[in-house]
């Protein structure tokens, strides 16, 4: 490569994204569709999203809004207590709907219509085992004594082990796992178990969080953990084909954020690749000496392990022929964007970062 300071990569795809709805979501569709083609779409909606035809509505809502040819919206269902086996059906036979997201009630945010037990959705897991349709987990355990740092080993040992002994053909992607005990429960179930892995878990930690004072666009569920769930965390997605990215970039008003309710969610879809570069850069040799090897685990992590899991085409060029060009390049990230009359702020706000991303016309 002649330039040394840049990398080189096809449009990555973001397999996590929050856009929410209404008059914010001209701000969060453009974001995310200025750093990838394709991005997997929480239903968490209020209400939530929970049939194919609520999923078509939401997708003819967000391409309204978009600004970019290339951006397309991969949608989800928000799994219910009343979810029907003739539901998930039709979502396979759709070409817009790509898997079923389960959100165990009151887990976050809009998670009020989410599962309260697991086993209340057998027959709708047997029909998506049948069909080979995909479920995504958020997986943390409610149970309401339980230390917010342990909900995510307590839902392995109990509800994601029961959901795994049961069904043991579903395809499952465990979603932004946060934790050492997630990241062995996965390579457990390797065989037909992926995982998101988020930026902000990959480059926070409690300590981050808390010391100095609460920092509430920090916080985020799964709550970031210890240096040791990160490290393993880095560790699984350098090492592992089925971890791949996700960002969850979840947007909320700074009126949500700083407040004494503080809404769970950090807003990074602006600049994502930037922190995943960031993220693993550490783990690799000097980049200005020799960005081929950041560059290739970049592609990999960014733009074919998802699409090898969802079984969808490479992102080799784009449409059109489009790349992401990620250049060591000192920038200062916005400190908020203007949000339906409020403030939105991402993670890092105000602060200078050392990559900064483009989509470009390949040559």
């Amino acid at each position: 490569m002649a330039d040394r300071n840049r990398i080189e990569i096809p449009l990555p795809d973001d397999w996590h994204l929050h856009l929410r709805d209404g008059d914010v979501l001209p701000v969060t569709v453009n974001h995310a569709a200025s750093r990838c083609r394709r991005a997997i779409i929480m239903p968490n909606l209020k209400p939530p999203v929970r049939t194919v035809e609520e999923a078509a509505a939401y997708r003819d809502r967000i391409l309204q809004v978009c600004q970019w040819d290339h951006f397309e919206p991969l949608m989800t269902l928000y799994l219910t207590d009343n979810t029907s086996p003739e539901e998930i059906l039709k979502a396979k036979d759709s070409d817009f709907v790509h898997a079923v997201k389960l959100y165990p009630a009151g887990a976050t945010t809009n998670s009020d219509h989410g599962l309260t037990s697991v086993q209340n959705a057998r027959e709708v897991f047997a029909a998506m085992e049948q069909c080979d349709f995909p479920l995504l987990v958020h997986a943390e355990s409610t149970e309401p004594n339980l230390d917010v740092f342990d909900r995510e080993r307590a839902f392995v040992e109990t509800d994601f082990a029961w959901i795994c002994e049961n069904f043991k053909r579903l395809r499952i992607v465990f979603e932004h796992v946060s934790s050492r005990a997630g990241v062995d429960f996965v390579n457990s179930n390797a065989s037909r178990m992926a995982a998101t892995v988020t930026p902000h878990h990959l480059l926070l930690t409690r300590n981050d969080l808390l010391v100095g004072g609460l920092k509430p666009h920090h916080y985020c569920l799964p709550v970031v953990k210890t240096e040791d769930d990160r490290r393993a965390l880095i560790q699984a997605s350098l090492d592992k084909e089925n971890f791949f990215a996700g960002t969850d970039s979840a947007p909320h008003p700074r009126s949500k954020k700083e407040s004494h309710n503080c809404a769970a969610g950090i807003y990074t879809a602006p600049f994502f690749p930037e922190l995943y570069a960031m993220a693993f850069e550490p783990h690799f040799p000097d980049p200005s000496q020799d960005p081929a090897p950041l560059q290739d685990f970049l592609r990999l992590f960014m733009s074919v392990r998802g699409e090898r899991f969802y079984r969808m085409p490479l992102n080799e060029k784009g449409s059109p022929d489009q790349i992401l060009e990620i250049r060591k390049e000192e920038w200062t990230l916005t400190a908020s964007y203007e949000f339906a009359g409020d403030e939105l702020v991402p993670l890092y706000a105000g602060k200078t970062i050392p990559y900064k991303a483009e989509i470009v016309k390949a040559n």
